[in-house]
């Protein structure tokens, strides 16, 4: 219950007064056709014997009692139309609130997370059910709360004619319970251990609709080949849970009997009490409609509890995925990063990626110096790019330090050392983004036109920028209406670019030159002067 409720509170503080506003919702529906219930025996009975009814301790007609019958219909359409209105408003609010608070937990966790499928599985469970599943727990509270309302009032009704029909109304509906349960607890083990061939079908789906592999797909005729793939999936998932609905909709069919064999027993000691007169023809209309209600009350009321008990099985997934805690964060004492840079040494560095077997690095030693350009070379897999991962503090060394002006970088606040050194990757990304967005995303919180321009200059961007139909404001891409396609050579120079943006005392480039012309290559090495002569560190990485 401890996850129930915190998931209701989360709800309650994304939007307090739609919160509020539904709780007052379900009262008055849960009322109101009790009311109506009530009236309707009046106005049976007025009907039947020809007689304005008594009650509040005044006479009404038959037709003053079918106006209040009326009025509290419609008053219970109105309200029903503002819950849903009111339901609206909290979806919404609910699905950017575990939005925003997802998105942050994934830019908060460590890199190392992103390397371990079972973090994968995690994030994966928590992001198929975190849109509605907050949600349904609100909506099992809420139905809980207006069943045991309904409940309370059918129960004082039945009571005035016999006992025995609360307790036939509830012993039929106790198998039912029984089922529901049962059928929660198969679903979720399913769901939770095939959790990675749910994974599998929706990568699938990215290869068979994703741009980016669209080339390669249709170059080397994929595609029959990973539908069959995803197919082959999809058929044992989809019998395996037809196996559990059939088996659970056979015992859901039992169940039924049951209820409709209370449901006989309790009209027929109905039509008996109102034959020998014990009640009136308005009673026995009031009665039966509310044993009615109350076995739909009941069955809401079982419906409730088990949807709870299911849903607080899928959101803990989602609390499993917000428990989780980086490990590489600033030190309580962090000291701000330099802003001039005199050198950065790698001193003794060995390091692993979790869960691999080998070292990627062990005892390596580099220093690089300001105003200097250091090169590192070596084949794939040499190590290269983990070296500014573990600069940049995607990844803490396993021994050994990195150090900047000889202070070791884990004793730097973290955002300030990110800030700090200017990086390009190997495998830089593509924003589909307007090309000022894109290079001005090198320093997010200092935007500055002439910026862009003198860092697109230095980058060479500039040229084919200014030749696209909307200059700097053109988005890229063809993701969205109006983008412009750009080489993977020009792309490769709006990534420099971006790292020139920020300027950085310390800048790595990851293979910078590897789609880029004589022309630009040339234009690149100019500009590493140009960076040379501004005291800047240099950390060039190629392959040999």
């Amino acid at each position: 219950m401890k996850q129930l409720f915190k998931a209701l509170n989360m709800i309650r503080l994304c939007h307090k007064s739609s919160f509020y506003w539904r709780i007052f919702y379900v009262v008055v529906l849960s009322v109101l056709p009790l009311l109506s219930l009530f009236i309707l025996k009046f106005l049976v009975d007025s009907i039947t014997t020809g007689e304005n009814a008594m009650f509040l301790g005044m006479e009404w007609s038959t037709l003053s009692v079918l106006g209040l019958f009326c009025f509290l219909f419609l008053l219970n359409r109105l309200v029903g139309v503002c819950n849903g209105v009111n339901n609206d408003i909290m979806s919404q609010r609910l699905q950017d609130y575990i939005s925003d608070i997802m998105q942050r937990q994934s830019a908060a966790l460590d890199m190392a997370y992103f390397d371990n499928p079972e973090y994968h599985d995690t994030y994966h469970r928590a992001q198929q059910e975190a849109n509605f599943r907050p949600l349904r727990v609100l909506s099992e509270f809420m139905s809980l709360f207006g069943a045991i309302i309904t409940i309370t009032g059918v129960v004082a009704m039945l009571c005035t004619a016999s006992p025995w029909i609360i307790v036939v109304m509830i012993v039929a509906v106790i198998p039912s319970f029984v089922v529901r349960v049962v059928k929660a607890r198969q679903i979720y083990a399913f769901r939770r251990n095939n959790t990675q061939n749910y994974r599998r079908t929706n990568y699938y789906t990215a290869l068979l609709g994703n741009r980016d592999y669209a080339k390669e797909m249709r170059t080397f005729g994929l595609t029959p080949y990973f539908r069959e793939r995803f197919v082959g999936i999809r058929k044992v998932l989809v019998a395996n849970l037809l196996k559990i609905s059939r088996r659970i909709g056979m015992y859901d069919a039992i169940c039924a009997l049951a209820e409709t064999v209370a449901m006989f027993f309790v009209v027929f000691f109905l039509i008996n009490s109102t034959t020998s007169g014990a009640i009136t023809v308005g009673s026995f209309v009031m009665l039966f409609e509310a044993f009615r209600r109350g076995q739909t009350g009941l069955n809401s009321l079982v419906g409730s509890i088990t949807g709870l008990y299911d849903n607080r099985l899928f959101v803990g997934n989602l609390f499993e995925f917000l428990d989780l805690k980086p490990t590489i964060v600033s030190a309580k004492d962090a000291i701000p990063f330099p802003k001039q840079v005199e050198s950065v040494e790698f001193r003794d560095i060995t390091f692993r990626y979790p869960k691999m077997e080998r070292d990627v690095l062990s005892h390596f030693s580099l220093i690089a110096r300001a105003g200097e350009v250091t090169q590192i070379e070596g084949e794939n897999g040499f190590g290269k790019t983990t070296l500014l991962k573990l600069l940049l503090r995607l990844y803490d060394t396993d021994q050994g330090a990195v150090l900047v002006n000889g202070v070791d970088v884990r004793q730097y606040d973290l955002k300030g050392l990110r800030r700090g050194i200017g990086a390009i990757f190997q495998d830089y990304v593509r924003f589909y983004c307007t090309a000022e967005e894109n290079i001005a995303f090198g320093d997010v919180q200092h935007f500055d036109r002439e910026r862009v321009r003198y860092a697109a200059h230095l980058s060479g961007a500039d040229k084919f920028i200014e030749r696209l139909p909307k200059d700097y404001d053109t988005p890229l891409g063809r993701m969205f209406d109006g983008g412009e396609e750009l080489s993977m050579g020009q792309w490769q120079r709006i990534a420099l670019a971006r790292q020139l943006y920020g300027n950085a005392p310390v800048l790595v480039f990851d293979e910078p030159t590897a789609w880029m012309d004589i022309p630009s290559r040339d234009r690149f090495y100019e500009t590493l002067e140009e960076m040379k002569n501004q005291n800047k560190v240099i950390i060039l990485i190629k392959h040999v």
